[in-house]
């Protein structure tokens, strides 16, 4: 059993993506299936990264750093795809984009606060958007597989990603709250 299994999961799930990417590049049912199964295995091992590193108390800076940008880079390149091969296009790609600049955003004020030594625990309604987001990007992964197997799926994965997008303008409002706070406390200028 490797040192720290939770890590060694998170490093699992972005040596995924680009196998996921490659998914994009071959036609027909088995490449969307592919994608789908790619991406589950993704979201079960940071289910399950976050679990362990809890159970076995192998909780690190490193882990907590890794896990969301594995996060991000994983909803990011789904999305880039989805766009590419036009299963998110015309006004759907609003929400697509919401999302992605959430994340920048997120990321940013992360590391805005960490270096204010402040930490903002990431909220029940965030749990709910990044599940949100991932059950919506499934749909739109299975395809044309995935109309087959499920009346309207696209159409399923279309109206999830505007739900996500809107549960993503919130929370990112919260977050970005919450850092204008500490850095109007701490007398901080957050001006680039």
């Amino acid at each position: 059993m490797p040192r720290n299994l939770p890590n060694s999961l998170t490093y699992g799930r972005i040596a995924l993506i680009p196998l996921l990417v490659m998914t994009f590049y071959f036609p027909g049912d088995a490449a969307d299936w592919l994608a789908l199964g790619i991406f589950v295995t993704a979201g079960v091992t940071d289910f399950l990264d976050g679990y362990l590193a809890r159970s076995m108390r192998q909780q690190s800076k490193l882990g907590a750093m890794l896990d969301p940008i594995a996060d991000k880079l994983l909803v990011g390149a789904a999305i880039v795809m989805l766009v590419f091969s036009r299963r998110i296009d015309g006004l759907t790609v609003l929400p697509a984009v919401i999302i992605l600049c959430r994340e920048f955003l997120v990321s940013g004020l992360r590391e805005f606060l960490a270096g204010l030594k402040v930490s903002v625990p990431v909220s029940r309604l965030a749990k709910w958007k990044t599940a949100g987001q991932m059950l919506a990007l499934g749909f739109l992964l299975a395809g044309t597989a995935g109309d087959k197997a499920v009346p309207m799926n696209h159409e399923i994965g279309i109206f999830g990603l505007w739900i996500a997008a809107i549960l993503t303008l919130y929370t990112g409002y919260d977050y970005l709250r919450a850092g204008l706070r500490h850095a109007n406390d701490t007398g901080g200028d957050i001006t680039a």
